[in-house]
């Protein structure tokens, strides 16, 4: 059972071709001011490599069970993540969480650099080579392309909020990004809202901006005002060629609340559906805390300062399973 009672929502699209900046932030602008969601195009990824990452996602989720458990996440969110494992939103999905299975893969960093011991640094986790040959090179290749596109918007985004147009580009923001690209595939279930049954549960992201790649399988749904009664949920169509975007709660955070974080979450269908979202966010050194253009006498922070990596490591905590408890419940030995 799906939600027949949602509407079709209409997003701003951003050109990153498009020679006149001032149409580019101001269209932004409106956005970010509106859902929190818009459309990127011209992007500079080709179509026919966006197929290429999908064809490779499918191989690895098409692999056995058993095959895929061996690259178990780890404590720094890398690697495989089974069905049931995030829990995104647990007033309303009674406790067994989504219906989807995920890969994270994030920035490479060996274990002997001085960095790996942040939360959120480290190797990566590789299905091996005889088994899918070209699926690494593959995906370090997309996660460089996704991590200049996001770049890209970034800087529309800070022009957006009067600042200057590189101010994200500091080396403690994005000069050593935290970017962790995830592979998803949802299983073909037909979710029930009215039993807690979903591809993911309603939730925000945590970051500062996502990059969402789709199939043309639709699902995803947008609730503009979170806290109306009852919630009124609209469909974001998937659009080929293009990244779906929404700004995460630590840019609502910087901004202040002037840009939205808005609410969101995936319907299954009944059709198996991939979809390929790039999380970009500030390195763990980063202090985000009020921008200067976004506070006044009269509208002061409503929010103190924090790291970037103690909050993204309590938000990752508290929607996915305990690891160690999951482990022992599968039988794992690692």
């Amino acid at each position: 059972m799906v939600n027949a009672d949602s509407l079709t929502s209409s997003l701003s699209c951003v050109d990153l071709s498009n020679p006149d900046i001032n149409q580019s932030v101001n269209s932004l602008k409106q956005a970010c001011l509106d859902s929190g969601f818009f459309y990127v195009v011209n992007h500079g990824i080709s179509q026919e490599f966006m197929d290429e990452v999908f064809a490779e996602s499918k191989r690895f989720f098409s692999l056995p069970h058993k095959e895929k458990m061996k690259l178990l996440r780890n404590e720094k969110h890398r690697g495989y993540t089974p069905v049931l494992d995030e829990l995104l939103d647990p007033e309303n999905q009674v406790h067994v969480g989504d219906y989807k299975e995920g890969y994270y893969i994030g920035v490479e960093v060996a274990e002997d650099d001085p960095k790996s011991h942040k939360p959120f640094y480290g190797p990566n986790r590789w299905p091996s080579s005889g088994i899918l040959p070209k699926w690494r090179e593959t995906m370090e290749k997309y996660h460089e392309q996704a991590l200049e596109v996001g770049k890209k918007v970034a800087r529309i985004i800070a022009l957006a909020l009067g600042l200057d147009a590189n101010f994200f580009d500091q080396p403690k923001m994005l000069g050593e990004p935290i970017a962790v690209l995830r592979l998803l595939h949802y299983e073909g279930r037909i979710s029930d809202p009215t039993k807690g049954l979903f591809g993911a549960g309603a939730h925000t992201d945590y970051g500062l901006i996502t990059l969402l790649a789709t199939d043309e399988i639709s699902g995803l749904q947008i609730c503009k005002d979170r806290d109306a009664k009852p919630q009124k949920w609209e469909d974001v169509p998937p659009m080929k060629g293009a990244f779906i975007v929404n700004i995460g709660d630590m840019l609502e955070r910087w901004s202040n609340c002037v840009f939205k974080s808005t609410l969101h979450r995936v319907l299954g269908n009944g059709k198996e559906r991939y979809s390929i979202p790039f999380f970009l966010e500030p390195s763990h050194e980063c202090l985000v805390e009020c921008l200067p253009t976004c506070k006044s006498a009269t509208n002061p922070a409503k929010f103190p300062p924090i790291l970037c990596q103690d909050y993204l490591s309590q938000r990752y905590n508290d929607t996915h399973a305990n690891l160690t408890i999951y482990k022992k419940q599968q039988n794992l030995q690692y």
